[in-house]
């Protein structure tokens, strides 16, 4: 395949708009969505809800951490515990943290021994090309994990001549964060190489403390690509996260407590992809490996080592994609996928009270059908079936309709899905001095289903969406100081999702979305953090011929249920107030090499925490310079 090829592909995918050949006004090409079908499709094809966030975002907002863009998306809501550092929770439409997988670059990075949950508080946001949040049940594309939705992070590929970046910045809370990144492509080989780090001195997590609780983080990545001939793609991914935090304690009655604790922990992903295409690129089979090692020590004042954790998961797979065409019979496009995989994951905990090493293993067999009739409705049905080492094996399904009307820039789109979460290694044998595991649990089960619509107004230049959801799950596990226990009945959870965005000129674009949720258990009891009400609006002004700009961001987060624990660690419900985050972010391209910017976070000075007794991060004011070359 020639350069130019391979750079329409990239820009197809990011959804970038080029002129057509022979005209001055550009031609936008549709984006395509990765995460929807597991097989690239056109976003107007996509009956699911899905938001995607591209690398011009992140970089107009200035995103540091990967979690503070997704407060952005509907349906998402984001608890941390305390400054950067601090563990970093997602949830979606009223799931559970460890409901949603997490993708990076093709792997599933849930940590097998932090409850198959996924940390976000060192994910850093550098050389990032698109994020995909998928929202409902996935399971009958991805397996366990995938109740609430999908996150798929994609790193960015090299592409032309050598070129590199460098970037410094430093701000308020002692902070400092460097960046560089080298790459490159061409026919035979594209690359990427970078590293970042973050060193900070933060803030108390405890709210009332007066501790400052740092952290610092140092990353290393690359991304390289082989093609040895127009039929065949080798893929080669690894990235190395270290990093270390300081922690609070924590007290039945009192909460959040100063303490010397800190954690130090790293994680290792790495994956390797072959991809042949046959038939003109209609027949693709795509084999692959993937590896992720977590490792978490906790330690006292005296650096001594009180419990340390590490999962490790290993998982093979294979999916093979054909797509025909029958338009002598009817104007359809027909797309078949069939994927195998096989998972191995693996525990150790030694916490001090009790130590165990476990492992599970699972296989799952997925089959996909996707039909497109007169270029206007779309149809895709799948199906799943996993079987487990541990647990019965289970099959689950799911079915997506999308039906655009080219003429009034309108698509309709409906979705249905069930889904399974295995219980967790922890969940069945983890035992600390206020947790014991249960190895009798059953599978957490889910349906659920949404409606809305996408709706272009005005030449493009307004898109609104809209989404009603409800999604309902059985057994739903708990823990508490007695250990974990599956509730009897089923929690649901039912909500609206609405984005809005607008580009009256050029050179301005405003984003907005809203999203309620009410999430309860099946007592009637509200779910704890799940807010009900999340908004969020970002405005982006570009000018002095495209030298400048300036981004100006407000998250709110309305009021949620937390848990509070007495002296015996018995748990009661407490309010936590709403709060409003306002971000202010400005660059200035100096010169095609020189790049100055600044930001002022929490321009309001808001108070607030996210989880019971943990504090937040007041106001503070980054500068910084970007050099490329």
């Amino acid at each position: 395949m020639s350069v130019p090829s391979r750079c329409v592909l990239v820009l197809l995918a990011a959804g970038v708009s080029l002129p057509a050949e022979g005209q001055e006004a550009p031609l936008t090409l549709e984006p395509i969505i990765v995460t929807a079908n597991r097989v690239p499709t056109p976003a107007a094809e996509v009956g699911s809800a899905v938001t995607v966030i591209t690398r011009q975002e992140l970089e107009d907002r200035q995103i540091r951490q990967v979690s503070d863009v997704l407060r952005e998306v509907p349906g998402v809501a984001i608890n941390r515990t305390g400054p950067a550092g601090g563990l970093t929770q997602l949830r979606i439409r009223g799931s559970e943290g460890n409901q949603t997988l997490v993708l990076i670059d093709g792997i599933e990075v849930n940590d097998p021994s932090a409850g198959s949950e996924f940390d976000f508080a060192h994910l850093m946001a550098d050389d990032i090309e698109r994020i995909e949040v998928l929202r409902g049940p996935q399971s009958a594309l991805y397996g366990s994990d995938a109740i609430g939705g999908v996150v798929n992070i994609v790193t960015r590929r090299g592409t032309g001549p050598v070129a590199g970046t460098v970037s410094v910045e430093g701000g308020g809370y002692g902070t400092l964060r460097g960046h560089a990144s080298v790459s490159g492509g061409n026919d035979d080989l594209d690359y990427l190489i970078g590293t970042a780090g973050v060193l900070t001195d933060g803030a108390s997590s405890a709210r009332h403390g007066s501790e400052a609780d740092g952290t610092r983080n140092g990353t290393i990545y690359t991304k390289i690509g082989l093609h040895p001939s127009e039929l065949v793609d080798i893929d080669v991914v690894g990235r190395y996260t270290r990093f270390r935090t300081d922690l609070d304690g924590f007290a039945g009655g009192v909460g959040a407590i100063d303490s010397k604790d800190d954690v130090v922990g790293s994680t290792f992903l790495g994956r390797i992809q072959g991809k042949l295409k046959l038939l003109d690129g209609r027949w693709e089979h795509i084999v692959g490996l993937s590896y992720t090692d977590d490792s978490r020590d906790y330690r006292d004042g005296d650096d001594i080592i009180t419990s340390s954790y590490r999962g490790k998961t290993t998982r093979v797979d294979y999916q093979t994609n054909l797509t025909l065409d029958s338009e002598a019979l009817l104007p359809a496009e027909h797309r078949l996928t069939f994927a195998v995989d096989h998972e191995e994951q693996q525990a150790d905990s030694d916490s001090g009270f009790s130590d165990f090493s476990r492992r599970i293993g699972a296989t799952g067999l997925v089959g996909q059908y996707q039909l497109g009739l007169f270029d206007s409705l779309f149809l895709t049905g799948s199906v799943r079936h996993d079987l487990n080492d541990l647990f019965d094996d289970t099959t689950t399904w799911r079915l997506t309709a999308a039906y655009k009307v080219e003429a009034t820039g309108t698509k309709l789109r409906v979705s249905y899905g069930t889904g399974v979460k295995n219980p967790t290694l922890f969940e069945l044998y983890g035992f600390t001095s206020t947790y014991r595991g249960n190895p009798d649990l059953k599978p957490e089960r889910a349906e659920g289903w949404d409606a809305g619509f996408d709706q272009q107004i005005w030449g493009e230049r307004v898109v609104l969406d809209a989404t009603y959801f409800e999604q309902r799950i059985s057994d739903l596990i708990v823990g508490s100081g007695q250990g974990s226990t599956n509730l009897p009945g089923t929690a649901t959870a039912r909500g609206v999702e609405l984005g809005l965005s607008v580009t009256p000129v050029d050179d301005l674009t405003i984003r907005a979305s809203y999203t309620y949720t009410d999430a309860e258990d099946a007592t009637g009891a509200e779910l704890v953090r799940r807010p009900r009400n999340l908004a969020s609006l970002n405005v982006n002004y570009r000018f002095l011929e495209g030298a400048a700009n300036v981004n100006l961001g407000v998250d709110y987060n309305g009021s949620q249920k937390d848990l509070a624990f007495d002296e015996v660690y018995n748990s009661s419900p407490v309010t936590l107030d709403g709060t409003t985050l306002v971000n202010l972010a400005a660059s200035y391209q100096v010169s095609d090499r020189v790049q100055v910017y600044g930001r002022i976070d929490n321009l309001l000075d808001e108070d607030y925490e996210e989880v019971w007794t943990y504090g937040s991060l007041r106001r503070a004011g980054t500068l910084g310079m970007k050099v490329s070359f």
